[in-house]
């Protein structure tokens, strides 16, 4: 029996075990991994990192995969050692990547959120894009930030960046397989930000005076998705 069909009896004990399968990959970024299934056929695809990760965390963030599909809320001593794993992935990461105006900008707001002490993070420009302007990804610890902000007002660019911050700062909640970013104390925290209630107009000003570079130029139901998905993601910034 191998890890999966291990994750998936502790997981579910009564039911008749289905046919799984572990793909390892050099086609994942770093730490990531996905599940596809059809009828009682699951394919778990997991980067190569994940090769040489200790069985008990692999089976963990098979039975996160599982539960995800089931929909279901169950609590494991395997899903808790992966998410401990995830929210101190970043201490192994090297940081090598940064842009003077964004360290220029964590620089602000570690000092004024976070006393200084908050780790240094990869920092970079992503592309032009309006439907994810900024993300914080734990599995890099890179922050990236959408280059509609290049030159952006600093309070734009700061807030950003501080909802950002918070995201490496106080990692996600677990709870019985389910997922939380933006728990009561995130939202509480981003409130603190100056001029807080009047950032999104801010923003959304600021995202209308910026078109995309001829050689950026998409689509026209690529442009549709987009605008559909921004108010969206002015909420959630993750």
């Amino acid at each position: 029996m191998n890890v999966a069909e291990e994750a998936f009896k502790e997981l579910f004990p009564e039911r008749v075990l289905p046919r799984i399968e572990i793909k390892y990959s050099g086609r994942f970024k770093d730490y990531n991994s996905n599940v596809t299934y059809r009828g009682d056929n699951f394919s778990f695809g997991l980067s190569r990192e994940w090769e040489d990760v200790d069985a008990s965390i692999v089976k963990g963030l098979i039975q996160h995969l599982f539960l995800k599909i089931h929909r279901k809320k169950i609590s494991t001593m395997n899903i808790d050692l992966y998410n401990s794993f995830m929210k101190n992935l970043h201490r192994g990461i090297k940081k090598d990547k940064s842009d003077p105006f964004l360290e220029a900008s964590f620089n602000r707001m570690n000092d004024m959120f976070f006393s200084g002490t908050l780790e240094k993070t990869n920092l970079e420009w992503g592309s032009h894009s309006k439907a994810m302007l900024a993300n914080y990804n734990f599995h890099t610890d890179t922050i990236r930030m959408s280059k509609y902000f290049i030159n952006a007002p600093a309070e734009i660019l700061d807030y950003i960046m501080y909802h950002e911050m918070l995201h490496k700062k106080l990692k996600f909640k677990n709870s019985g397989g389910f997922t939380s970013h933006h728990t009561p104390e995130f939202r509480m925290l981003e409130k603190q930000y100056p001029g807080f209630k009047s950032m999104d107009n801010k923003i959304k000003a600021h995202l209308r005076s910026k078109r995309k570079p001829v050689s950026s130029i998409k689509s026209r139901p690529q442009i549709k998705a987009e605008k559909n998905t921004l108010l969206h993601w002015i909420r959630r910034l993750y």
